[in-house]
């Protein structure tokens, strides 16, 4: 009987703490959700209603002005392409560079190999805004400011730490037995390279792809420091998206949802890839 009751305890304390548990972590998704939904809100209010004291919490007048308003910029279109073009540059520089190093270091020994390990490390642990006036600098030597080449530069240095870490435990997780049996079956370093390490690597590429392209694509204080506005990104554009009155909340708002859009379809173009197994299908059980 005394077992009984202590397993109906036991049993009614694990059903309090899924409760708990659960309830805690709707709030908290409610709580981190709220921002993204004022905004999808606020982008469809008519501009007497985003003004209004009296806030409400679906648009009384539901309208599209605001997205009009914020295609219709002179600078909106140019922003946009900037910033693709930017992204597109440095993720694929960041890729290549980056997983030749990590290469590198993952599968070969060389003098040096641990420095290179804690540098990288190291560089991580610096806070990228001080080393921007002596990147600008050298740009400016290099009469590469206010360019979109100088702006790929920089976010590919800022990219490059990630990417070389976390390429290096994915080639690292590739069993070297792979690479030995290719080798014997005739295969040279390039072929292993191209055959094994290259496609099993993929998982690892387009994880990383992900959040190069987040961080390139949402940056802000680098581009606009470097840059005039007819050559930043969406992100500064959002900056000058303002009248003489003040903020326009209703654009501002569009252009914030606009600006998200191309890294959601990123997400979904490759978000199958992301979760497959890293070396499913290489070796049989």
């Amino acid at each position: 009987m005394a077992r009984h009751d202590e397993d109906v305890v036991t049993v009614g304390r694990s059903r309090a703490g899924t409760v708990t548990a659960n309830t805690t972590g709707i709030l908290f998704g409610l709580i981190m959700i709220f921002p993204v939904y004022w905004v999808l809100n606020t982008a469809f209010k008519p501009d007497s209603e985003v003004r209004s004291f009296t806030p409400t919490f679906f648009p009384a007048s539901p309208t599209l002005d605001n997205f009009r308003s914020a295609l219709g910029e002179e600078l909106f279109l140019p922003s946009m392409l900037n910033g693709l073009l930017i992204t597109a540059m440095a993720v694929a520089a960041a890729l290549v560079v980056g997983f030749l190093a990590a290469l590198a270091i993952a599968r070969f020994q060389f003098y040096g190999r641990r420095a290179i390990i804690l540098v990288v490390l190291g560089v991580q642990l610096v806070p990228f805004l001080a080393l921007l006036i002596p990147l600008f600098l050298m740009l400016q030597k290099a009469n590469l400011t206010n360019s979109l080449i100088g702006v790929s530069l920089t976010y590919l240095v800022l990219l490059l730490p990630y990417t070389v870490w976390t390429l290096r435990g994915f080639i690292s997780g590739i069993p070297r037995e792979l690479d030995e049996a290719a080798m014997i079956d005739g295969c040279s370093r390039p072929q292993v390279f191209w055959k094994i390490i290259l496609p099993l690597t993929g998982p690892g590429l387009v994880a990383t792809s992900v959040y190069g392209f987040i961080q390139a694509w949402n940056e802000f204080i680098i581009i606009n420091t470097l840059n005039s506005p007819q050559k930043q990104n969406l992100m500064a554009w959002l900056l000058y998206n303002q009248t003489e009155r003040g903020t326009a909340w209703g654009p501002l708002m569009a252009g914030a949802i606009i600006t998200s859009i191309p890294v959601v379809v990123f997400f979904l173009l490759i978000q199958r890839n992301i979760a497959t197994g890293l070396t499913a299908g290489a070796v049989k059980g």
